[in-house]
């Protein structure tokens, strides 16, 4: 419902005295839809009637103008004659009208939009009306407050927060998230709550809000924290309105525990024991000890050193790395030295109470020398390390060894042990003198570091050991390995550019720059497709079409970085599948198919050739027919139209259809095709006599009708076309004092008189006309029968009916009807040996019977029959059945006498 306030305010001077300013609130929700009824302002201001009371005289209908359209007014719609104010197509949208304008009054002419009411959720939308004509005039002040709703859902600015937390902290402490959620919206539909979705049992949250009204989230300790039980901890902080439905947002929370000095070095064991033999050599390793401190950094660094308590000569004698704990041997041993040595070590830690060690060092007295082994190398050596290269060959020298007793008492054997392909053996023809080398090929990838001692001992069983480390050193023998020598993929067609097709994996089992691979690709690879040197990810730049190349085959080579390089050779196979792109293609647009009428049900018309260029299911074509498919139907898979029924060009000459054709795919693609199906016409119709409608009609004629007047006609129509439908008119039969009196015009089907009518002519014609067609292979015909009486008039209908009633007795003349023949009257033109005297005795023999003629006729007109004379006559006659005429079924025309 909409909020209304009225507010009258005094006088508006500038006017007449009765002319007011006014101030009209509403408020709607914001989002509304274009139409919503805001209110009435002619309604809401009182101005249908004055004071209650009817006006004395008509008044001019109120006008109502926005005052101009600013930024408010683009917002509603105000209707000029009955002033209601309207939602406009513009939706409103509370956050962005007012969230930069919130505190001030932006102005738009003398439209504005305003928050700065008491309340700081309040959105106010200023119009200026002016109320006309002068009668009634006002400024109207309305103000629209604009009610938040619930449309947007809280956010956190940045999607990962990250907090630290000592692990000291204690519990309740509190901890300010500085990227608090953001809503747009106010009030309750703003952010309301906070929670975890997982606080492991130790964390909670707590929301502080200021004067401002600014929420903002603590994360409060509600247990002890160690790092070194558990160093981070990942939730989900929620950020929820309070809006109805209530809307979310979420972030992720990672809550690191760092570390304080909370622990103390600690050693293991609080005592080693350690013997040392009397004739050791200097810097022979005694022992190491080792602390542990689970702290972190410079928390947990360890230094290592004697307690006061070791006495100096031990402190000479074994030397102690503050960093390392290893205690060396540092001076030699004599017959003064003392035999045991009790050596205390402290593990120091920042701000920790020292762990203590003790090692107890017993030095066993050997009262000979044992014998003593002197390398000489022929091979690279370094402190102690020999290096070879791989593949070097058999029998490669490494070093020679003496081997001797310092006494010279004792007989001094010497072995080799260690696993490896090397050899000790002596070395002819001196004494004592030993060659090391190797047995067979080293090869780096199968071992890179061998450990080997040369051991001489004595007859008293003194022994010496000699370690001796190889390094084998690598070479590039080498190649790179594809992990597939056959590559295959597939990807589908239209792909994005720069598409994604697989990662190349080949290793090289050497190392160092030998071992990095590069990759390339060979040169039959089309240029669209692209190999990275480096991370030998293979893609495609460009769209790739099925329907223009479906698979690819091409070399990728892999090169390693040795000198000179290795490579090896892979082949790339791409498969491109088919995506439904391809509208079904008809051959033609148009297809037109010529069809014989009466062509037999369910004959094959013509086949609609359709193609679709995708490939299996999307490559399958539907037919069906649009229209007309009560009489057509289609073979889907062959295309084969064909119709249900005969067709009949009489009835419809010709078929338009609209065949669609769909494909497989999904979603299926589809096309159309017009077909035009023309009938070709059959002589399957014989004409079809019009007039006379009937066989026992007939026709008075005068016997002064000159010749060559056109006495009637047969008038007939073929349904057929073309050669099928032209119509010739002969006469095949004639009955009458002197039927060839009459001739009839093959073409028109007049029939004229072509002799002057004598005497002795007078009576009944009956002449059988043939209407026949042209059509092939064989023409049809129908007959009629023209029925003339030859009379001064009509004075016995009934005998003429009896006459009519007869069978006629009319011999049938077979001949073909010439619509190229010429009038009968033209053979008069040839040659005549009547005189003129016979001419003129006829012309007056026609003058007497004219005027004899027209004296009964006057007579006869006083009878009690004259007046039927002048009636149309027709009369049904019986046709012998052995004449084939065309009988009609319809109702008869009346024949006009002439």
């Amino acid at each position: 419902h909409l909020l209304l306030f009225l507010l009258f305010v005094g006088p508006f001077n500038c006017f007449a005295s009765y002319s007011r300013a006014t101030e009209l609130f509403y408020s709607l929700n914001e989002g509304l839809p274009a139409g919503v009824l805001i209110g009435s302002l002619a309604r809401d201001l009182r101005l249908s009637t004055a004071g209650g009371q009817r006006p004395a005289a008509p008044q001019p209908p109120l006008s109502f103008t926005l005052a101009s359209r600013g930024l408010g007014g683009q917002y509603v719609q105000l209707d000029n004659r009955s002033g209601e104010l309207h939602t406009s197509a513009v939706e409103i949208d509370r956050e962005a009208l007012c969230m930069e304008s919130s505190g001030a009054t932006v102005f738009g002419g003398a439209a504005a939009v305003s928050s700065s009411s008491p309340s700081s959720e309040s959105c106010l939308l200023l119009l200026d009306v002016l109320v006309l004509p002068q009668e009634y005039f006002r400024l109207v002040k309305v103000k629209i407050a604009i009610r938040d709703v619930n449309d947007n859902a809280p956010h956190f600015p940045v999607p990962h927060i990250r907090l630290s937390v000592p692990e000291n902290a204690p519990v309740n402490t509190r901890l300010a998230i500085e990227h608090p959620a953001l809503d747009p919206d106010v009030g309750t539909n703003s952010v309301q709550t906070y929670r975890l979705q997982d606080n492991y049992g130790v964390f909670t949250l707590d929301v502080e809000e200021n004067e401002s009204g600014e929420r903002t989230p603590y994360l409060i300790v509600m247990g002890s924290l160690d790092r070194e039980t558990r160093e981070e901890y990942v939730t989900v902080i929620v950020a929820e309105d309070g809006g109805t439905p209530p809307l979310v947002g979420s972030a992720t929370l990672t809550i690191d525990i760092s570390d304080i000095n909370d622990n103390c070095p600690q050693f293991s064991d609080s005592q080693l024991n350690v013997t040392l033999y009397g004739n050791s050599s200097l810097g022979t390793h005694v022992a190491t000890v080792h602390a542990v401190d689970m702290d972190l950094g410079s928390n947990a660094q360890i230094t290592y050193s004697y307690s006061q308590k070791v006495p100096q000569p031990s402190r000479d004698l074994f030397q102690l790395d503050e960093s390392t704990g290893t205690i060396t041997l540092s001076s030699k041993v004599d017959g003064d030295t003392p035999r045991l040595h009790r050596l205390i070590i402290l593990g120091n830690g920042p701000g920790c109470i020292p762990a203590v060690i003790t090692v107890l060092v017993t030095i066993i007295k050997v009262m000979m020398r044992p014998p003593e082994v002197v390398p000489r190398f022929i091979a690279n050596e370094a402190e102690g390390v020999v290096y070879l290269k791989e593949l070097e060959p058999i029998n490669t020298p490494i070093a020679f060894f003496t081997i001797k007793d310092p006494d010279e008492k004792y007989k001094v054997n010497c072995y080799l042990d260690g696993d490896g392909p090397f050899r000790l053996s002596p070395y002819k023809p001196y004494n004592n003198e030993y060659l090391l080398e190797t047995t067979k090929p080293l090869d780096y990838e199968t071992q890179q570091l061998y450990e080997i001692s040369v051991v001489a001992w004595n007859s008293e069983g003194f022994n010496v050991n000699r370690i001796i480390k190889v390094q084998v050193l690598d070479d590039n023998d080498n190649s790179p390995v594809f992990s597939q020598q056959l590559i295959e993929l597939s990807i589908e067609e239209n792909n994005v550019p720069n598409a994604f097709l697989t990662k190349l994996h080949a290793t090289d089992a050497d190392s160092g720059e030998r071992g990095q691979v590069s990759y390339f690709l060979g040169p039959d690879a089309p240029s669209y497709f692209s190999l990275d040197k480096a991370t030998g990810v293979l893609t495609v730049s460009t769209q790739l079409d099925r329907e223009e190349k479906e698979k690819y085959r091409y070399t990728v080579k892999a090169v390693d970085s040795g000198f000179p390089p290795r490579e090896s050779i892979a082949t790339v196979t791409i498969t491109v599948l088919d995506k439904n792109d391809n509208s079904p293609r008809f051959i033609n647009k148009d297809f037109s198919f010529f069809v014989p009428e009466n062509f037999p049900g369910f004959g094959e018309i013509g086949v609609i050739s359709v193609t679709d260029a995708d490939a299996g299911q999307n490559g399958w074509v539907a037919l069906s027919v649009l229209n007309g498919s009560d009489i057509f139907v289609i073979d889907t898979g062959k295309g084969v139209l064909r119709a249900k029924v005969s067709l009949d060009r009489e009835q419809q000459s010709s078929y338009v259809l609209w065949i669609e054709a769909v494909d497989g795919g999904d979603p299926a693609l589809s096309s159309t095709a017009k077909i035009t199906i023309l009938l070709l016409d059959i002589n399957d119709n014989p004409p079809l006599v019009l007039f006379p409608q009937s066989n026992m009609s007939y026709l008075l004629v005068l016997p002064s009708t000159l010749p060559g007047s056109p006495i009637t006609e047969v008038y007939a129509v073929d349904k057929d076309t073309g050669m099928n439908a032209v119509i010739a008119y002969s006469i095949i039969g004639r009955r009458g004092p002197r039927p060839e009196s009459f001739r009839i015009d093959p073409k028109t089907g007049n029939i004229t008189l072509e002799e002057s009518l004598m005497q002795n002519d007078y009576g009944l014609y009956r002449l059988l006309v043939k209407v026949s067609d042209h059509g092939y292979p064989e023409p049809l015909h129908s007959t009629v029968m023209v029925n003339l009486f030859v009379n001064d008039t009509v004075s016995n209908e009934s005998y003429i009916e009896s006459l009519l009633r007869k069978e006629p007795d009319i011999s049938i003349e077979e001949k073909q009807p010439q619509i190229s023949i010429e009038p009968t009257h033209k053979k008069m033109e040839s040659a005549s040996c009547m005189p003129t005297l016979v001419a003129l005795s006829i012309i007056s023999l026609g003058s007497i019977a004219l005027v004899t003629g027209m004296g009964i006729y006057i007579c006869l007109r006083k009878g009690k029959k004259h007046h039927r004379a002048d009636e149309n006559v027709e009369v049904q006659i019986p046709l012998n059945g052995r004449i084939n005429l065309h009988m009609l079924e319809k109702k008869p025309m009346e024949i006009s006498n002439i």
